[in-house]
């Protein structure tokens, strides 16, 4: 089995490195599934104004009689974008892709797109690279284009500046509760740099409940004392779709249903302010996150996988 996998990886004719000129093409070859390829998108979006060098990562690309069909981000993430009906195309595409990975070895923290891409390439690298920590072969693609189908929370509201520490811990323990392991690395490290980010994009969405009496110099800090019970993101914003990430309720108040208001809430500013269509990905396997998201409004247009390393 291992020999018939190193003969596919041999950097075949049409997978290459693709530069800043190459930017307008990739970008094309995303719009043809805008869903599916906002995480890439939003990095290759980030490199038009800049580069593809300060967007963090590399850029490959495949091509057939001089199309460009389909790209892959290769940066703290590895994306794979190849929007073709053809399998036999989207085979060629995904041997050259893992050619390329296998070349450089291992940098990114996960493969994370739509779960053909995804699977496929994994499927070609697995025999090469160090064993995947947790493989998530099923996570639907959900997206919705108009107004929830249930009351925003009022109290749900974009995160402030100066709420940085009290959001922060929130943001840790869904990191943790999803992944296995704290992302915190200190103060400047990249988790707290993202957060900070989020927030000062207008990307980051808290609701913050009291916890007791507000001392006298309220006012001047503008931060009532309380707790994040309800959080979320705009992880990825880019070719009109705002992608919802980090969605978070607080245990101890988990069963009053947060989550379908404040999704609400999230999706009425987003579409409203960002971008018109608001999407997330969930595993299969989380059933009480499914049926809150779609009492929302949102339907299923796809499947993501992740593979966490």
């Amino acid at each position: 089995m291992v020999q018939d996998a190193a003969a596919l990886l041999d950097g075949r004719a049409g997978g290459r490195v693709l530069g800043d000129v190459d930017l307008a093409s990739a970008l094309a070859v995303c719009a043809r599934d805008a869903v599916g390829s906002v995480l890439a998108t939003a990095r290759l979006e980030q490199a038009v104004g800049s580069s593809l060098r300060a967007a963090g990562g590399a850029l490959w690309g495949y091509e057939e009689d001089h199309e460009l069909l389909g790209i892959c981000f290769a940066g703290a993430n590895m994306v794979p974008v190849i929007p073709v009906d053809d399998p036999r195309v989207v085979s060629r595409a995904l041997d050259a892709f893992a050619g390329l990975a296998r070349g450089q070895g291992r940098r990114c923290s996960s493969i994370v797109g739509p779960a053909d891409a995804v699977l496929g390439l994994w499927g070609r690298l697995r025999y090469f690279w160090p064993a995947a920590r947790e493989v998530r072969d099923d996570q639907p693609s959900m997206v919705i284009e108009h107004a929830p189908l249930v009351p925003a929370d009022p109290r749900v509201r974009r995160s402030r500046p100066e709420e940085f520490d009290v959001v922060l811990p929130a943001c840790v323990r869904m990191f943790t509760e999803e992944v296995g392991y704290s992302p915190v690395s200190g103060p400047g490290g990249p988790y707290e740099t993202r957060v900070h980010g989020l927030i000062a994009q207008g990307r980051s969405f808290v609701r913050i409940d009291p916890t007791g009496p507000a001392p006298q110099d309220w006012r001047r800090d503008r931060r009532p004392p309380g707790d994040v019970v309800f959080k979320a993101e705009l992880g990825a914003v880019a070719g009109g779709v705002a992608q919802v990430q980090g969605v978070w309720v607080a245990p101890d108040r988990r069963g009053e249903r947060l989550s379908e208001s404040g999704m609400a809430a999230v999706v009425q500013i987003a579409r409203g302010e960002v971008a018109p269509l608001v999407s997330l990905y969930v595993n299969n396997y989380n059933a009480r996150a499914l049926a809150s998201y779609r009492a929302v409004g949102f339907r299923q247009v796809g499947t993501y996988a992740t593979v966490l390393f």
